[in-house]
């Protein structure tokens, strides 16, 4: 493999441990969050962080995206990274201010108004995160993977710590008469107000171990390189936010559009549960965005930068069919990760890998208008896909409930990649392997048709029966892969270049 895609495949691996890990560790905090709390409670902390992962945006308002573009662009790479650094520091202090100082009201308009703290500690943790964002890209950018992933589990593992010491062990203690040091200042009654604690301490403990990043330094900020980088960076915040809507809304838009007389609880665990099983691809997506998106920028002024994307999207393509067969062809094993009684949605993980697919590639696709400078153009098909995923779930909820959110998931996605790639076409010509992506792809769904088939051919018999034939049948996709990459023995149905 060229040393290139060597590299950018460790990279990826890294930030998708670290994202992996991440996200397994938080999921084990939902048992704990589902004993200890009520019900109620525990809706109380999926909304505070609904509410945070738009404002999260807002914090940083596409500046890291707009850091590795003038890193690789810029002779003064210090005078970027000063400059991103303050701006983040100055807005984030604004915001934060105006968050704390109208803790009140702003609890109140969303009916939380006996608990304005949560708004002031959640005004403070998007300002630990967000000002520690550009140190983070900073460490993609300077290609230290290892480094950005000790950071990142040194600030989930202290949430993790102190999530169970809040919520087990103070109460275990608290029962047993063990009162001492340990638990003082403890209170049964602050209830969910310690997860945001536990998150507001994870975060200000990052901050302080990130603090070489800031101090003994002087900083160089200069405001006519700020007016470019917010210029390229401001577009992006309005891509981020209609990201979000793709992400979450649908979660938001079940609870209202579900007909009358639909257990509308049941329907969204049902979603949420089976949404759980296209994990795998959403994690390679995101781990592969974290590791692609600075090496992009840092290929860029290669005479053969375009080649090199080319190739990594088809590298990237064989990665995504080959995870979805995974899933697909494994069913019978993944599925027992979510209880039988959510098992009546498993027909849209298919939909739902696609999507995560089509959003990978879109993400691939995305570099022409950020090497270019069109930005605006990104936040026109992001918003476009806010709107389609607006439109088709409040079309579709009311006919076929969250399989009408599979399908708009879908959709929104693959209009967005098919955008991307025609205008980027338009602007930033790459050589895409159409043919040999179409083959990919053609693959792929023939072998997931063929172990249905052997599915149903042997539902009398064994598990051990579909799952050997299956594992055979990705035995097959890898050995076609190799003759096609590797060997190019079919050569000539793939367009050999």
């Amino acid at each position: 493999m060229n040393p290139l895609f060597k590299k950018l495949a460790s990279q990826t691996a890294v930030y998708g441990l670290s994202n992996i890990i991440g996200r397994f560790l938080n999921y084990l905090l939902v048992p704990i969050y589902t004993r200890v709390f009520l019900p109620a409670e525990y809706g109380v902390v999926n909304e505070m962080y609904a509410y945070a992962s738009f404002l999260g945006v807002v914090f940083t308002y596409g500046m890291e995206t707009s850091f590795f573009r003038y890193m690789t662009t810029e002779d003064n790479k210090k005078q970027v990274n000063d400059t991103a650094l303050l701006s983040v520091i100055c807005s984030t202090l604004l915001l934060s201010g105006l968050f704390i100082f109208f803790a009140g009201p702003i609890a109140g308009s969303i009916r939380f108004s006996a608990h304005p703290e949560y708004v002031v500690w959640f005004a403070l943790i998007l300002g630990f995160d967000a000002i520690t964002a550009i140190p983070f890209a900073k460490l993609r950018v300077k290609n230290l993977p290892g480094h950005y992933a000790f950071y990142k589990l040194f600030n989930i593992g202290i949430n993790i710590i102190l999530n169970l010491y809040f919520l087990l062990l103070c109460p275990w203690l608290k029962a047993h008469g063990a009162g001492s040091i340990l638990t003082l200042g403890y209170n049964p009654s602050f209830g969910v107000g310690y997860v945001f604690v536990a998150n507001l301490l994870s975060s200000g403990l990052t901050f302080l171990l990130m603090t070489p990043f800031f101090v003994r330094r002087r900083y160089s900020f200069n405001m006519a390189l700020w007016k470019h980088m917010f210029r390229y960076a401001f577009p992006l915040l309005f891509v981020g936010l209609a990201g979000m809507v793709n992400e979450t809304m649908d979660r938001i838009l079940l609870k209202y559009f579900l007909p009358a007389g639909t257990d509308v609880e049941f329907q969204i665990g049902i979603y949420g549960a089976c949404y759980k099983l296209s994990l795998l691809m959403t994690l390679f997506v995101q781990a592969f965005r974290m590791a692609g998106e600075p090496f992009f920028f840092g290929e860029s002024n290669r005479p053969n930068a375009k080649e090199i994307y080319s190739l990594v999207m088809n590298y990237f393509l064989i990665a995504c069919f080959f995870i979805f067969l995974v899933v697909m062809l494994g069913m019978d094993i993944f599925k027992h990760f979510i209880g039988s009684r959510y098992h009546e949605g498993l027909d849209i993980v298919p939909i739902l890998l696609l999507a995560n697919l089509c959003l990978g590639v879109y993400y691939n696709l995305t570099i022409w208008y950020k090497l270019t400078g069109k930005t605006t153009m990104g936040a026109y098909i992001s918003l476009m896909g806010a709107g389609i995923t607006l439109l088709l779930n409040i079309w579709w909820i009311p006919l076929i409930g969250f399989r009408g959110s599979a399908w708009a998931t879908l959709i929104c996605y693959a209009s967005m990649m098919l955008v991307s790639y025609l205008s980027g076409q338009k602007y930033f010509y790459v050589p895409y392997n159409l043919r040999k992506a179409g083959l990919y792809g053609f693959v792929t769904l023939a072998l997931w048709l063929l172990s249905l088939l052997i599915h149903q051919a042997f539902a009398e018999g064994t598990v051990a029966v579909t799952m050997t034939a299956n594992l055979l049948l990705l035995l097959a996709f890898l050995i076609f892969v190799y003759f096609v990459e590797v060997r190019k023995k079919l050569g000539k149905y793939t367009g050999r270049r």
